[in-house]
């Protein structure tokens, strides 16, 4: 990663704070798919059931992001603590172990996870407004790589930690606690963050806005089926679950260092158009050769990863970049993480019935390819050189 900015230096205690919250975003997330095959044998769950499970989480950051808007009434930074207090007790909850409680809990976590969601690219907005690229890359640098070690780590954690899988599951909430402790000491008086007003929401009737939400939804939801039903794909090619893990881990960590780019690209080049058309096809392109080619699924996975890690921070860079004002980017956040998040949302459920109702997964990889294909058109309206 680049070196640190001056401006950054000044607000360095706020940004490894902001960057900690980020730490939690995933974990409890993209653990869950090397898991995934346990869960379903202890709980007796179908296909369609599990993908449910991991499509959960997005229909709450869709149901749940509105209540981002009290952050104009109680203060951004107030309601992002209320949000980690959530997701840890939704981890508690979910590890205890029964049906009810891996739904209901995964309901409450996924809630917590909402909020600090849309709330982090207004805080990026508010706090570093000359550096809006680079705190993201370096938000969705953390968020991501956290989100790759749990992936890697599950099965290991669910082998040696008590309860098995509800032990490895749980043990996220020892980070979400730590970023409690550590983001109190940043807590300001109510009224801080600005609401959306009249005024802005009127980026739900701009054409921009709705491409921003399009690409962040559609890369979202090729993110969140990978995590999910990858295990069972690579399974299905011979590698032990350990394996599956570790090649989601391999998979998330090209993402990271391809994402590192992103920033520089940015400033170099006249607009992001070709940016995200590219990286969307390089998404579209692991698909389609894991589905051709499944004998290199290792090479298809780092491809899949060069394209989905730069469209993850694109898609979080465009509320910033495309918004005049904090305003327009609490609102323009509003929309994208919540109708992106209720479209991807379709993602895990859609392609666990298409492998339930097809008995294999190369429909499912040539639906993810044709999804990056739709993605890129989306991402190549959305890199315009236009303000909202």
């Amino acid at each position: 990663m680049p070196a640190l900015p001056p401006s950054l230096r000044r607000s360095l205690g706020f940004l490894v704070a902001l960057l900690l919250v980020a730490a939690n975003l995933r974990p409890s997330l993209t653990g869950v798919g090397p898991l995934l095959l346990q869960i379903q044998q202890q709980l007796s769950l179908s296909a369609t059931a599990a993908g449910l499970l991991n499509s959960l989480p997005l229909l709450m950051f869709a149901a749940a992001a509105p209540l981002a808007g009290f952050a104009g009434r109680h203060g951004a930074e107030r309601l992002t603590l209320a949000a980690l207090i959530t997701l840890g007790a939704g981890i508690l909850l979910r590890s205890q172990g029964s049906r009810e409680a891996l739904f209901a809990g995964t309901i409450v976590l996924a809630s917590g996870i909402a909020v600090a969601n849309v709330l982090i690219p207004i805080l990026i907005k508010q706090h570093f407004p000359d550096d809006i690229p680079f705190v993201t890359t370096a938000y969705a640098t953390v968020l991501g790589g956290f989100a790759a070690l749990a992936s890697g780590v599950s099965v290991p954690l669910a082998d040696v930690l008590p309860g098995g899988w509800r032990g490895s599951l749980g043990c996220w909430a020892a980070l979400a606690l730590l970023a409690m402790m550590l983001w109190l000491p940043h807590l300001r008086p109510a009224g801080n963050a600005a609401p959306p007003t009249h005024k802005t929401r009127r980026v739900w009737r701009t054409r921009l806005g709705w491409q921003i939400t399009a690409f962040m939804g559609l890369q979202s939801a090729t993110f969140f089926t990978v995590v999910t039903w990858f295990p069972a794909v690579l399974a299905e090619g011979g590698f032990s679950p350990a394996a599956a893990g570790w090649l989601l881990t391999l998979y998330q960590l090209v993402g990271i260092v391809a994402g590192m780019a992103i920033p520089a690209l940015i400033r170099r080049l006249p607009d992001q158009r070709m940016l995200a058309l590219i990286t969307s096809l390089f998404a579209a392109l692991g698909n389609l050769g894991l589905m051709l080619a499944p004998s290199a699924a290792v090479l298809w996975i780092a491809v899949l990863g060069l394209g989905t890690g730069p469209c993850l921070i694109l898609a979080l860079s465009f509320v910033g970049l495309r918004a005049s004002n904090p305003q327009t980017a609490a609102a323009l956040s509003l929309m994208v993480q919540g109708l992106g998040y209720l479209l991807a949302a379709l993602g895990p459920v859609l392609f666990g019935f298409m492998h339930d109702s097809s008995g294999g997964w190369s429909l499912v990889l040539a639906g993810l390819a044709l999804l990056g294909l739709i993605q890129g058109l989306c991402g190549y309206q959305a890199g315009r050189l236009q303000k909202i």
